[in-house]
């Protein structure tokens, strides 16, 4: 008889995954040492009074692009991309950027696809090389649904990792990162249990950094609460019922449809 070997996983059989939400701050961080991207979401981004903008945007636009309808997709393509337009820096700034820059755009791709990457294997274990090559071909998505052409998505796991070392070492983390940094993880707004949590996030945002990031940032860090979290994340997540880890991508798609309907 035949044997099916098992398909390699796609990015629609992880995206779902609520605790990949856990990796949200780590990859805001990231994104924010790109100078570029740092210096355009502090010009036009307001942590302070919305702390949630960005994540509830980001991930809209990823679970439509997702899961969403191909006109769906196209949409929320087009929503981003009319407010990328806006954020440009001005002339003759410290730091120019422009946020339809094929190159930003793939660095933020890329730290969505790195982080989610690393809270699925720390939460199910090590990604099997089948898997990896198939969840990094999908992911592509994320930045050519925005424009940024396809040549420029890493080919392999090799690619992935040469790009990633590159990206790093241009990494720079200034005052204006770290002014955006403190504010995303020490709110003074929004909903009480946002404030409740981020010591939690703080924690696993730390743990998930390198070193060097980790202390570019002024983060402190307890490997042995980190430890615990994770071990804990490990034998309760994976337990629970699909509909409540597939709860938040639910809730973005049924919101977004809502709107659609309106508009």
């Amino acid at each position: 008889m035949r044997q099916h070997l098992p398909q390699p996983l796609r990015i629609r059989d992880v995206s779902a995954e609520g605790i990949l939400l856990a990796g949200g701050a780590r990859a805001i961080l990231l994104q924010l040492a790109n100078p570029g991207v740092g210096h355009g979401v502090a010009e036009h981004s307001d942590f302070t009074r919305r702390p949630l903008d960005r994540l509830h945007g980001t991930l809209t636009y990823l679970y439509v692009i997702v899961y969403g309808t191909p006109e769906e997709s196209r949409r929320v393509a087009k929503m981003v991309g009319t407010a990328h337009a806006a954020v440009r820096s001005a002339p003759g700034g410290p730091v120019p950027y422009d946020a339809r820059d094929d190159t930003l755009q793939l660095w933020v791709a890329a730290t969505l696809y790195d982080t989610s990457m690393r809270i699925r294997e720390l939460v199910y274990g090590p990604i099997n090389t089948a898997d990896a090559e198939s969840l990094l071909a999908d992911y592509s998505v994320i930045a050519t649904a925005l424009g940024v052409p396809r040549a420029m998505w890493p080919a392999d796991s090799a690619a992935f990792a040469r790009y990633w070392s590159r990206a790093e070492q241009a990494l720079r983390v200034d005052d204006v990162a770290r002014g955006v940094a403190r504010e995303l993880l020490h709110p003074s707004t929004g909903p009480w249990w946002l404030r409740t949590a981020m010591p939690t996030v703080r924690l696993l945002t730390a743990g998930l950094l390198n070193p060097e990031l980790r202390g570019a940032y002024d983060l402190p860090f307890d490997e042995r609460r980190y430890r615990r979290l994770v071990r804990l994340a490990r034998a309760l997540y994976p337990r629970l019922p699909r509909w409540i880890r597939c709860a938040p991508k639910r809730r973005y798609l049924s919101a977004f449809r809502k709107r659609a309907a309106v508009d």
